[in-house]
């Protein structure tokens, strides 16, 4: 990948018009586990929905390779450049489904199958699409699969990836 976010979009992709489904309905999501050259950090970004800590996430659309979607959401939420290393396989969603009732009906939250590659990180840049909703920051393995303690799937992701306990 290129060393500079120069030729990268500025603005996140929203909505969910190209969004990619499976058979069962799930919603498909890629992400990385964004990790540093020696594999001992993993670089992880604040949730904008809930508070804490999440890695790099989001739809895999149909104008796109699930690498490139890895890639993509690493760039538009945490403002790295970064190399897919490995694939780490699909993840089933076990986080209970909060209903939303914001227009009084009850509605499910739609399941997610979760895709995740393990990336080393190749350059942070200082400006990126997201950076006024999110922080990033580098954690160890032990403090990171505590700040995922809420969040399952995403501790398996790392737990999958070759870093450094």
């Amino acid at each position: 990948m290129a060393a500079s976010g120069s030729n990268r979009p500025m603005e996140s992709r929203t909505g969910r018009v190209k969004q990619r489904y499976n058979s069962k309905g799930e919603r498909l999501v890629a992400g990385v586990v964004p990790l540093s050259a020696d594999k001992s950090y993993v670089l992880m970004i604040q949730s904008t929905r809930r508070k804490g800590w999440v890695l790099p996430k989001g739809g895999w659309e149909l104008d796109e390779e699930c690498t490139e979607a890895a890639a993509r959401e690493a760039w538009e939420e945490a403002g790295i450049l970064v190399t897919i290393d490995y694939d780490l396989g699909d993840i089933e969603e076990t986080s209970p489904r909060k209903k939303n009732s914001s227009s009084g009906k009850s509605k499910q939250k739609e399941a997610a199958l979760y895709r995740f590659y393990e990336a080393t990180v190749n350059s942070e840049e200082i400006e990126w699409p997201e950076k006024e909703k999110r922080e990033r920051k580098w954690f160890t393995f032990a403090e990171a699969f505590e700040q995922l303690k809420d969040r399952p799937e995403l501790q398996t992701a790392l737990q999958r990836s070759t870093m450094k306990r």
